[in-house]
């Protein structure tokens, strides 16, 4: 029997053959762990992250709640599309990373939504 993470993997290989970063509409990765969540704009042709936020970052120094939970997860995704428009993206594509789009994921999508990101 296979364990949730080799699940997850699986699913996230299948995703991937689907979902392509280019540097018009590069590819927004996420990544959880039980107790910090990380964002990262990745041109897949290049093979560069262009831009990258995550729950260590400085900004997170004054941030006194559980990193891993959907509070945190809101302000990555401001953070990582507040750092993309800066940069000059617009246009994302959504890579949820295998995991179910619930939760911090969904926290995370929805909050660079309303931040400016178009996906």
């Amino acid at each position: 029997m296979e364990s949730a993470r080799e699940l997850r993997i699986r699913r996230h290989e299948r995703i991937r053959k689907k979902v392509f970063g280019t540097p018009e509409r590069p590819r927004l990765s996420v990544y959880r762990s039980n107790n910090n969540i990380y964002a990262q704009i990745i041109d897949d042709s290049a093979g560069r992250t262009l831009v990258a936020a995550s729950t260590l970052d400085k900004e997170f120094e004054d941030y006194k709640g559980h990193r891993g939970n959907v509070e945190a997860a809101k302000r990555v995704g401001q953070l990582i599309a507040k750092r993309a428009i800066s940069s000059g993206l617009k246009k994302v594509v959504f890579d949820r990373g295998g995991y179910l789009y619930h939760g911090s994921v969904k926290a995370l999508a929805e909050a660079a939504r309303e931040a400016g990101l178009e996906f």
